[in-house]
């Protein structure tokens, strides 16, 4: 058993872990140093033990450092824990029991919302959006709350062309500027609406889960029946109040940090 004696340096040795996972590249031990404010004899020996146990590889030509095998493992043996449906779930329970709708976990997939999780209030209504259905993300408040996190080039990339906008009750956005404005919009007031966007007769409202980096992993929506003419601008902020704390929760739970 360890003593407490190793402690200080089991922190400083996950920092440079966290610190190369942080980085799009390899990074010199100098640079390491610098940022974590560490000796530099100390950096080596972190980074010589990471490279032993396979967290982190030496590329000796450029006297750089990066992640090893190991990291990978580790994060693929996260991933297979399935822990963001296993830490969203308990919540969106609550939320379900508390506003008496249907709510769901939904993530990016590519140009498409992918839902992950969905939680029923006691009198459950038939959507379209359950678990493994993939929806376009321009048309979805789950989408577009993550949509409206993502830097400008990310969703141009997404949607390059007119092609890109699928189209399903006429309403929604049809072109990349007017989903640049509606994004702006939602990002300033911290949660995304659709009226009858994918399905006529049903509402959405959603509020984006962000990681350590403050960016947009999965989204938390409410679902339910709402049916006007035309769209009315109806915004529910009582509503999204629960569901950003919902989402909010799931941010602290992953260990992320929100932008709101």
């Amino acid at each position: 058993m360890g003593t407490s004696s190793d402690v200080p340096a089991l922190r400083r040795g996950l920092a440079v872990l966290q610190f190369l996972a942080g980085k799009p590249g390899p990074v010199s031990a100098t640079a390491v140093a610098r940022e974590l404010g560490l000796p530099r004899s100390t950096t080596y020996h972190l980074l010589a033990e990471l490279a032993e146990a396979g967290f982190a590889t030496h590329f000796p030509e450029e006297r750089r450092y990066g992640l090893g095998v190991a990291a990978f493992e580790l994060g693929s043996a996260y991933l297979r824990h399935d822990p963001l449906e296993r830490l969203a779930r308990p919540l969106l329970r609550k939320l379900v029991d508390k506003v008496e709708r249907t709510a769901h976990l939904g993530v990016l997939h590519g140009p498409e919302a992918l839902y992950l999780v969905r939680e029923q209030p006691r009198q459950p209504q038939s959507i379209v959006s359950d678990v493994g259905v993939r929806l376009p993300a321009h048309l979805t408040a789950s989408g577009r709350a993550m949509l409206a996190r993502l830097p400008a080039a990310q969703v141009r990339a997404l949607f390059p062309s007119a092609g890109s906008f699928v189209d399903r009750t006429g309403r929604g956005p049809h072109s990349l500027p007017a989903l640049r404005a509606l994004l702006g919009t939602e990002k300033r007031r911290g949660w995304s609406v659709e009226d009858g966007y994918v399905t006529a007769g049903f509402a959405s409202v959603a509020a984006p889960v962000f990681d350590h980096g403050e960016r947009p992993i999965a989204a938390i929506t409410v679902t339910f029946r709402h049916v006007c003419e035309a769209e009315c601008g109806r915004r529910w902020p009582d509503l999204a109040e629960d569901i950003r704390a919902a989402a909010d929760e799931l941010t602290g739970r992953i260990g992320g940090r929100s932008t709101r």
